[in-house]
């Protein structure tokens, strides 16, 4: 048996679709592109990652393998697993420890080189069958800082509207006095991620991300390092480019705070 036709993980996935991203104020501006994503059930890495030569789990001894997982990329950079540094601040947050499965969309290294706007926990009951709650990490460009937010999951599984403060510079174009409306799918055939970006009631920006799912084989890994090659470095470009264009459409620039501080 070709590794090929092995038997996908049972819960590990790829999605691939469309980030959308919409300015209303002060100057509009609209842009989208392709992406893909993995979604990693967080207790399936070593199998994930056995499959293919170009998908690579923490291998420093390799120079920039095409897709690669680093345990420091995400969440807090400390001894414990990705897994059980997510569950040890989760129980702090809500004061329960989870014990169901947690699963996780993200971006991955692409020969040597991530960004990750936003990456999300999903986290499952322990019966493992519904997503009680959401992690949200950002990661602000191109400061790298990085915050976690934590979005509760209705029975129904679909977020319509969760709102809560900005609590960190992410955007040199946004401003730290808004609210973020959080907005998903339980992740399945087709996931969706939306957050609108709000100042003084009214919506100023909103982001959109609307996915389809493909099994996690040897096939589809390969697949995904042949059809966007350089994702990560694909996202960058976006976001600097677009930056580029709100600059000559003299969208105002919005200091870090720490800026303020340090020149008050």
């Amino acid at each position: 048996m070709t590794t090929d036709n092995i038997p996908s993980p049972s819960h590990s996935a790829i999605y691939t679709g469309t980030v959308w991203h919409r300015r209303h104020q002060p100057k509009a501006h609209e842009f989208s592109y392709r992406v893909y994503m993995a979604y990693l059930d967080l207790d399936e890495l070593s199998e994930v990652f056995s499959r293919s030569k170009y998908w690579s789990l923490d291998a420093r001894g390799r120079l920039w393998p095409p897709v690669q997982f680093r345990r420091e990329d995400f969440f807090t950079d400390d001894d414990a697993s990705l897994s059980e540094s997510v569950r040890r601040w989760l129980q702090q947050q809500t004061g329960r420890y989870p014990n169901g499965p947690i699963r996780m969309l993200a971006n991955l290294r692409c020969f040597g080189y991530l960004i990750n706007p936003i990456v999300c926990y999903y986290v499952f009951d322990d019966s493992a069958q519904r997503v009680e709650y959401v992690i949200a990490e950002v990661t602000s460009t191109p400061w790298q800082e990085r915050i976690q937010y934590l979005v509760p999951v209705p029975a129904s599984g679909q977020v319509e509207a969760y709102e809560f403060d900005k609590s960190m510079h992410v955007s040199p174009f946004h401003p730290m006095d808004m609210k973020y409306v959080w907005g998903g799918s339980t992740p399945c055939d087709q996931l969706h991620v939306s957050i609108d970006n709000k100042r003084n009631g009214e919506c100023v920006f909103q982001a959109k991300m609307a996915l389809n799912r493909l099994p996690m084989t040897a096939k589809n890994q390969r697949k995904m390092v042949h059809r966007f090659p350089l994702m990560t470095l694909k996202v960058a470009a976006a976001i600097y480019w677009q930056a580029l264009k709100l600059f000559v459409k003299r969208v105002p620039v919005q200091p870090h705070p720490k800026s303020i501080v340090r020149n008050g």
